[in-house]
This record gives structure tokens, sequence and C-alpha cells, in this order.
């Protein structure tokens, strides 16, 4: 899995009949604490992101054809969440130092909860 950041939509008006009805997200890839890594991907939206929130990507064909439940379908990257923080630190120690992941202002995106 990886980190991105919504940049934008990408719209093909033709494609492949498994994309109809699909939004196609551009996302620039992050680091964990939350900064540009370099790179970016175009995922198909299964949980509703926006530009400018950080997500989840399942780059993994298979998994991510699993989660849309089309098998045969030409899809290898997917989002699958919507990031609140990331928890970066030693994990033998149990100590953590949080990195809060900016999003869009509260209450732009009716039916959301944070």
């Amino acid at each position: 899995m990886k980190l991105a950041q919504v940049v934008g939509t990408v719209v093909s008006t033709i494609n492949h009949p498994a994309f109809d009805n699909r939004t196609l997200l551009l996302c620039d890839l992050l680091d964990p604490s939350g900064r540009p890594s370099g790179g970016y991907l175009i995922a198909v939206d299964s949980v509703g992101a926006g530009a400018g929130e950080t997500v989840l990507l399942l780059d993994e064909g298979n998994g991510a054809r699993q989660v849309l439940r089309a098998p045969g379908a030409p899809i290898r990257t997917i989002v699958v969440g919507i990031v609140d923080a990331v928890v970066e630190g030693p994990a033998r120690t149990g100590l953590f130092v949080e990195a809060p992941i900016a999003h869009p202002a509260a209450g732009t995106r009716p039916g959301r909860r944070r």
C-alpha cells in the first residue's frame, strides 16, 4: 500500500467498460511524513475521496480487482481509504510522534464523518 495526495481527476471519454461510472483520481505519492516522494499514480476511487485529501492506495492489480469485484478488469490501483493521521516512531519503544495530515475545510463534503 502507498500514501498519496489527491491532486485532481482524470477524464477519459473513450475507455474500457470497466472504467464506466468510476472516478479516476490523479494521486501524488507521499513519504510516511506526508511530504511528496516523487511520482504519481492514477487510481480508481472506491471511497469518495476528493482533491487535497491524503489517501491510502492499494497498488496491486489482483487485490484492486477483488475490492471492486471486477476479476477481468484492467485495473491496478485503487483508493481504499482516506487518511486522518500517520503515526511515526520506533515500534519497539512505543514512543510515537503523530504527523497530522492536512484536510480540506470541514463541512465541504456532505455526508462524510470525520
